[in-house]
């Protein structure tokens, strides 16, 4: 009785106290066969299937902050320009997420590939050369963005510059807030991380090994050796750290455990680092008051320039965090014209400046997607067409705007923040299979040229019901049967050439009709079309059914004619042959009656001379 009450209260609990829930994080080791686990951290990394294409082979790490992985997939250019990774089912919310680059361990490849990186069709890095060679951000891309439809796309674009080689891919969930700059922040921007600088550490670090919270991601941290000035002094400490309202919980205790601090020789630190010009970045700075020589508040005072421009004025630490050994965040969004980003801390008050950390991130806007179903239409259509590898034609078709699907061409849709499809250029291109129903649903398609290929079947009505065709060429391929009735419904149509196929039956009225109007229609080198002027007279029009009783009928009369004469003649020869036998046997029947009557008189005469003789010769003696 009492066990079936303890397990009714603790049901009970249960029922009411609210759940925690880990952050979603899934970290995928390309090109292994089995799931790893990587020390020192006992870090799991699922196994690649069924994620994309491409090849897997053995890696060479580029770094030491590389995961210690021994695999990596890589995408030939003969699997088409745009390679992707697609992984399903992921939670909507605020993701970090981590490509780490590799080189194939094979020397007859190129050792450092240089290819594009695009997260949910935003381009967000560009590997640049000597990047294989850096034990820094170099060695992978890291970007904060929104997911919000169940998936995550992360796309490879080659550059001619050798195949792409991923080693790893990370998708960890952060807080929804996390690095709100401000105004612009949201689900329209990607933050791509730029560097992130622990500025009291000797050694680069990852949250995990701070045993940061996992609502942080498992953030890098690159160490001091990189910036900073030779006599600068670094500061740490022990005691326990408050971080202040303004500071997330996700940012590690350790971050501000230690510390750079100016000296009297160079009052304030300056740290200066490459960026891309015309671009805006946010920067977040970290701060604690560990220093004990500094006891309360107004004795360390200092200004904040970026790029020589005071951006804070009058930081108190102590005042400004609540008090000693307590965290401080400030955070400033820049737009930086030039090459290279300084951060200078200039002291006011006392003679030395101090922080933890900094951040830099820049700022992509990020792209609008294509309109689902029309994505999906050219999927359909990828496949019904047997495209070539070559063509790729994975992720995104419009975005990024630096990769676009070939054959394929875009307009964006500002009401609707969209972009949709409004042409198809696929001829010459070696295309097989058949035209999909599904190409109606690119309802903004103006051109399509799939002209000189290889494609059989009927020509879809449902094309007829893509109002905003201008230009139609399926000229040069094996298209039968007739044209669609639709066809003569799509009033924007000016060109259309359907010659040279197998088409066949009456050309639809509304369309020869469309002749008188300027139109340029093309229905030569189809020997079963008619009705048009240039092509043959029809005749009466029959229906398919029609047609197929027509051939029965004629089929059944055949065969009914032929049974009759093979049996005419049948019974013609077995006359002839009753004729022959009766004309073989007539002389043979005369001469067997007058042997017959021959038998017939010798006997009647041996008979009476017979009689005669024992007559005369009186009884026959019995012996």
């Amino acid at each position: 009785m009492e066990t079936k009450m303890l397990i009714f209260l603790l049901v009970f609990i249960a029922a009411f106290v609210p759940s925690y829930q880990a952050p979603y994080a899934l970290r995928i080791s390309c090109g292994a066969r089995n799931d790893v686990h990587t020390s020192p951290t006992n870090t799991l990394w699922y196994r690649d299937f069924g994620y994309s294409g491409g090849y897997f082979t053995n890696a060479t790490r580029p770094s030491f902050i590389t995961p210690p992985l021994q695999t990596l997939r890589y995408f030939p250019l003969s699997e088409g320009p745009e390679n992707c990774y697609h992984i399903d089912r992921v939670p909507h919310g605020h993701y970090s997420i981590r490509v780490f680059f590799g080189l194939v361990s094979d020397p007859t490849f190129d050792n450092e590939p240089l290819f594009d990186i695009s997260v949910e069709g935003t381009l967000v890095y560009s590997l640049q050369s000597g990047w294989s060679n850096h034990d820094d951000e170099q060695a992978f891309v890291e970007s904060l963005v929104f997911l919000e439809d169940g998936t995550a796309s992360i796309c490879f674009h080659s550059t001619g510059h050798g195949d792409p080689a991923v080693l790893s891919i990370e998708i960890l969930q952060v807080g929804n807030n996390a690095y709100n700059f401000g105004p612009g922040w949201g689900r329209g921007t990607v933050l791509r991380t730029h560097k992130r600088l622990s500025c009291g550490a000797n050694s680069p670090k990852f949250d995990v090994d701070y045993s940061g919270n996992h609502w942080g991601g498992d953030r890098f941290w690159n160490s001091i050796t990189t910036f900073g000035q030779s006599s600068d002094r670094v500061l740490t400490t022990k005691n326990s750290i408050k971080l202040s309202p303004n500071v997330p919980n996700y940012y590690p205790e350790a971050l501000y455990q230690s510390a750079l601090m100016s000296t009297d020789n160079q009052p304030d630190l300056t740290y200066t680092m490459d960026v891309d010009p015309n671009r805006n970045y946010s920067i977040w700075l970290h701060f604690a008051e560990i220093d004990p020589s500094v006891t309360g508040e107004g004795q360390r005072v200092f200004d904040i320039l970026i790029n020589g421009d005071t951006e804070f004025q009058g930081i108190d630490i102590v005042k400004m965090s609540g008090g000693i050994n307590s965290g401080l965040v400030l955070n400033k969004t820049v737009s930086v014209s030039g090459r290279s980003l300084t951060i200078t801390l200039d002291p006011v008050k006392g003679s030395h400046t101090i922080i933890s950390a900094i951040e830099v991130f820049e700022i992509v806007h990020a792209e609008a997607k294509t309109l689902i179903e029309e994505v999906r239409a050219l999927q359909k259509l990828k496949s019904a067409l047997g495209l070539p590898l070559r063509f790729g034609w994975n992720g995104d078709p419009c975005v990024p705007q630096q990769h676009p699907w070939s054959g394929v061409d875009c307009q964006f849709d500002s009401t609707k923040v969209k972009w949709f499809i409004d042409g198809l250029g696929l001829d010459n291109q070696g295309l097989r299979g058949f035209l999909p129903d599904d190409i109606s649903k690119l309802t903004h398609l103006q051109h399509m040229n799939l002209s000189e290929n290889s494609i059989q079947g009927h020509i879809p009505s449902s094309l007829g019901n893509i109002a905003s065709l201008q230009v139609i060429d399926l000229s040069y391929n094996f298209f039968n049967g007739s044209i669609p009735e639709s066809l003569g419904g799509l009033t924007s149509v000016r060109i259309l050439n359907l010659n040279g196929n197998s088409l066949s039956g009456r050309v639809p009225a509304a369309l020869g009709g469309r002749l008188l109007h300027r139109a340029s229609f093309n229905f030569t080198d189809n020997e079963g079309l008619c009705g048009i002027p240039g092509l043959r007279t029809c005749g009466p029009h029959l229906s398919a059914g029609a047609k197929i009783g027509i051939a029965l009928g004629a089929c059944a009369g055949l065969l009914l004619i032929a049974t009759c004469l093979t049996c005419w003649w049948k019974r013609r020869q077995n006359i002839l042959r009753s004729q022959q036998i009766a004309a073989r046997g007539a002389p043979y029947a005369k001469a067997r009656t007058h042997y017959s009557r021959d038998v017939q008189l010798t006997r009647h005469n041996n008979g009476h001379e017979n009689a005669r003789t024992a007559a005369e010769n009186g009884p026959i003696l019995l012996s």
